[in-house]
């Protein structure tokens, strides 16, 4: 290990140095999303091509690139598009070569997430996937033989130099790098290596390592670039009722992990309209009768304002996060006390200091009295005494003023209570593992006030995501901090006996990856009072296309049945937790849309898994798309709207992206490409309402066969609103 890193102001310089240490053999371990050090992987791969004796492996998950469009309507879109938000993010060579298959042949890249359904039709991309859950990363990465670990890091703020911050991706580093050490040790040749880029924001906590971690870093204030940004996606009217479904579970004072993408924004929109506007939330609420119609709500969550608030403890700290903070609702801080934390779960301690705290913490045997040197260190490290109180000679010392530290003695008491703080501080109320998401929320972590930012704390996606005994936390510490929590995943579908798809298909192609998720489900039927909660749109597609994502059978799982629990669609709530079969298939087809109950209680019955003398309940035929939009407007006609925490695309694009969409619809057969193509050409040619339309697509005067072409069709799609 070295002492001070190597600084290069070049990352060719860097590549030379690496290839010097571990040789032409390498094995590149890349962090998951944002944090890849993108000129040193670009000159890294350069290299490589550049060079066939040079093998390169690289590893890693979610490598982004700015969209690029397909048919030539969709390019017209998507490309000012993309220069609008992607144009100054140097982009991931890579990446690019691998969606369009032209690595070379010295070169794989292996992922063990994909983004969603980017790689359903790449067969190389197909064979590479490593199946693994996250917190098993590390160890599968190490099997592989890792000997190089790149990524970017935020420096020190103000000129500081003897640490970095890992940032936006320590979720696998800060586990990682140990092991690399010891493989070091062991005669092996490692590289750690870091890119500097200070358009990261500086994290501290566990995200801040000391700068001599890394061998190698690549430093060349010129050259930083701006953030990948995920722009913000529509939530349609079914996704804004499973959030408030799944907001209904939430127990004040609880714990919340959430994902990314319009189900896990309608989560959070819903529960800070539940927190703001309690009485548009309880309009819906009571709408729905979630009450009485799904005892769970009642039982293990809420209703009400969030008074004592939540805490956030999640492998992906999204957007959503922010506002939960800046709503007043991300609020409960956990301490990296297990005795502490104990006393304040069961309500003996509040976050108020007094001489009532310092009795109580005697009384659990936390301190003595007289209190010791060691009494005072600890009661600082939380905030109960001043830091500018000093124990010396056995007697507490304030300004040269020294006091006696005896509790019992009524005097000393009086001197002891103007020394106390105000309230408990070194608390979290966010631990997140990675994040990502769109450029305001980079912005907003860049901007945060010290001591909110102390409050966040990214840390090993092995701390966070399972119950085992690490060294931020052992097993009793986050028991004792993850109270009530609420762990809410996304999937594609679901079983009638409860199994859970959400990363593959029937055929064995992969379309994201099991991530996080198992983690989360089975810890949450580990944690008292704990519950997983998956999120599903009831169908895919529309019209006479619509297939229901509630299905009798699926030849792929990732949940599998035995950890069900509960599960959520846009029709309510089902409780599987240690129900019967019976029970189970009845709850899910209770919540699937209409058009296909029939069908699942025909397949159930037969099966033998329900009664043959069942009959569908009047009340469950009304799961319809109708009854979806009554519901949200309960609240209110502007309480859910398509974008509720920002678009950025104009409105113009938005009516374009509808129309593009509906053109998508339009010609998945052939007989419906041919029935558009007619259409289109005989419409009527465009008037002065669709002028701004063709002129964003570049459309207005079109020449060449292909353009006219495009016109008529987005004519024709513009029009039909």
């Amino acid at each position: 290990m070295a002492v001070a890193p190597i600084v290069f102001p070049r990352p060719d310089a860097c590549v030379d140095a690496i290839i010097e240490r571990v040789g032409h053999d390498i094995i590149l371990g890349l962090p998951l999303g944002l944090g890849k050090p993108i000129h040193l992987a670009n000159a890294l791969y350069a290299r490589a091509k550049a060079d066939p004796g040079l093998k390169l492996h690289i590893v890693t998950a979610i490598s982004p690139l700015a969209p690029a469009g397909k048919s030539s309507l969709e390019k017209r879109f998507i490309q000012p598009f993309a220069e609008r938000l992607f144009g100054h993010i140097p982009e991931l060579a890579y990446a690019r070569d691998v969606v369009n298959g032209k690595l070379p042949d010295n070169v794989t890249v292996s992922e063990f997430f994909f983004k969603a359904g980017s790689f359903l039709n790449n067969r190389q991309q197909q064979q590479n996937y490593i199946c693994t859950n996250y917190t098993h990363a590390v160890r599968d990465l190490l099997a592989l033989g890792v000997n190089v670990v790149a990524q970017m890091v935020a420096p020190q703020p103000e000129g500081g130099g003897d640490a970095y911050s890992l940032s936006c991706n320590p979720d696998l580093t800060l586990d990682l790098i140990p092991r690399l050490r010891e493989r070091e040790a062991e005669g092996h040749d490692v590289a750690i290596v870091g890119e500097v880029n200070r358009a990261l924001p500086y994290l501290a906590n566990d995200a801040e390592v000391p700068a001599h971690v890394f061998d190698l870093v690549v430093d060349s204030p010129a050259d930083d670039y701006p953030l990948f940004p995920v722009p913000q996606q529509p939530v349609k009217p079914a996704d804004h009722l499973i959030g408030f479904y799944a907001s209904t579970l939430l127990r004040d004072g609880g714990t919340l992990q959430v994902g990314i993408g319009s189900l896990g924004a309608a989560v959070v929109h819903s529960a800070i309209l539940r927190h703001r506007d309690n009485a548009a939330y309880r309009r819906v609420y009571d709408h729905l009768d979630v009450a009485g119609r799904f005892p769970v709500a009642a039982e293990w969550g809420g209703a009400e304002p969030f008074r004592d608030g939540l805490y956030g403890c999640s492998e992906m700290m999204v957007d959503g996060f922010m506002h939960l903070l800046e709503a007043g609702i991300l609020t409960r801080a956990v301490y990296p006390d297990t005795a502490l934390q104990e006393l304040i779960n069961a309500g003996r301690l509040t976050h108020e200091v007094s001489m009532a705290t310092l009795d109580t913490l005697r009384e659990a045997e936390l301190i003595d009295s007289p209190l010791r040197a060691r009494d005072i260190q600890w009661l600082q490290q939380f905030g109960i005494v001043r830091d500018d109180v000093a124990f010396r000679g056995g007697r507490l010392v304030v300004n040269d003023v020294s006091f006696d530290p005896d509790l019992d003695d009524a005097s000393a008491r009086e001197r002891i209570a103007a020394v106390l703080g105000a309230h408990l501080t070194g608390g979290t109320v966010l631990h997140g593992g990675f994040y990502l998401g769109p450029a305001d929320f980079y912005e907003w972590l860049r901007r945060l006030p010290p001591h909110e930012a102390k409050r966040i704390c990214m840390t090993s996606v092995n701390f966070i995501n399972h119950l085992y005994d690490h060294r931020f936390g052992n097993q009793r510490l986050k028991v004792a901090q993850r109270h009530e929590s609420r762990f809410i995943n996304s999937a594609m579908m679901a079983t009638l006996d409860g199994t859970v798809v959400s990363d593959g298909l029937d055929d064995g192609r992969v379309v994201s990856g099991v991530g996080g998720q198992y983690n989360f489900v089975a810890m949450a039927h580990e944690l008292p009072r704990g519950r997983s909660i998956i999120t599903l749109r009831s169908t895919r597609g529309s019209g006479d296309r619509a297939q229901s994502n509630i299905v009798f059978s699926y030849g792929h799982c990732t949940i599998p049945r035995h950890l069900r629990d509960i599960v959520i669609t846009e029709y309510g709530i089902a409780d599987l937790r240690g129900r019967s079969d019976e029970d189970v298939y009845l709850a899910l087809i209770r919540i699937a849309d209409a058009r296909f109950q029939p069908q699942l209680l025909k397949q159930a019955q037969k099966a033998g898994k329900v009664r043959a003398s069942f009959r569908l309940p009047e009340a469950w035929q009304k799961n319809t798309p109708e009854s979806v939009r009554d519901a949200l407007q309960a609240a209110g006609s502007n309480e859910f709207p398509e974008f509720p925490f920002g678009c950025d695309f104009t409105d113009d694009e938005l009516t374009l992206m509808k129309a593009l969409k509906r053109l998508q619809g339009a010609s998945k057969s052939r007989s419906g490409k041919l029935k558009l193509l007619w259409r289109a050409m005989r419409s009527e040619p465009a008037d002065e309402s669709l002028a701004p339309y063709l002129r964003r697509m570049d459309l207005e005067a079109p020449s060449g066969w292909r353009a006219k072409l495009d016109q008529r069709l987005l004519i024709h799609a513009l029009r039909q609103h």
